[in-house]
């Protein structure tokens, strides 16, 4: 039996993970989808000071309370940024790491340095709502529902996305402990459109391992091919 923990993107909460989850359940395994704070049921509590050290706390502390060990991680997208971050500051509890369609930072990167269409987002996108700067509002994110293009997803969809802290996009992450981070084992699952487009030498150690392994989906692979993402997730503890 294996413990993942798959960490959403930006403006998503866990509730994106459902699809994947139960399969991944129903195989035996145990699953934790959490949602960072301000987004999804949490929007709640969204703050001033929520930014990317908060999301990475947000993990960090589940792990501990959970007492999770060897987890394979996963985030998609902007939780690329998180679970790097995670690694970084739990790396004694974290077994694999997964990359869903994912930002893969180095040491002094923030999103909006990785991807241009953040940048603008965080750049352009952005307003202040109780003093607070929030981008990626629904129905203005610079992506059309994600890449989803089932209608009956993109209705279940509508009410769950909610706009993102911008900070989180802009502050640099800020690694600790690399030599033990880059030692855990990866594995990347790119969408096949966006494949092109990355930098292969983040993705060298797992090309070596033939770890990277795409799909030909939208950007939400995990709501248009939970299946396909599952089974991928899936083959991770034996890869």
């Amino acid at each position: 039996m294996a413990t993942y923990v798959l960490v959403p993107g930006g403006a998503h909460g866990g509730w994106c993970y459902q699809p994947v989850a139960r399969i991944l359940r129903q195989a035996g395994h145990d699953v934790y989808t959490p949602t960072l704070t301000g987004v999804g049921e949490r929007a709640h509590l969204l703050r001033p000071d929520i930014d990317l050290g908060f999301h990475i706390n947000d993990v960090v502390q589940l792990l501990h309370y959970e007492d999770l060990r060897d987890v394979i991680i996963a985030g998609h997208s902007y939780g690329g940024m998180v679970i790097t971050g995670v690694a970084d500051r739990a790396t004694d509890r974290i077994g694999h790491i997964v990359y869903l369609d994912a930002a893969t930072p180095v040491n002094g990167e923030s999103l909006a340095d990785i991807s241009a269409t953040l940048a603008a987002a965080a750049r352009d996108g952005s307003r202040v709502v109780d003093g607070i700067e929030l981008t990626l509002f629904p129905g203005d994110e610079p992506m059309p529902h994600y890449g989803v293009t089932d209608p009956d997803t993109i209705a279940w969809m509508d009410g769950k996305v909610t706009p993102h802290p911008v900070k989180c996009f802009t502050q640099p992450l800020q690694l600790h402990n690399e030599a033990a981070l880059w030692e855990i084992p990866q594995t990347h699952i790119p969408c096949t459109s966006t494949r092109p487009h990355r930098d292969p030498a983040r993705w060298e150690k797992a090309l070596a391992a033939d770890r990277v392994w795409d799909i030909d989906t939208g950007h939400d692979l995990m709501l248009s091919e939970p299946k396909a993402v599952a089974e991928l997730l899936l083959r991770v503890p034996t890869a």
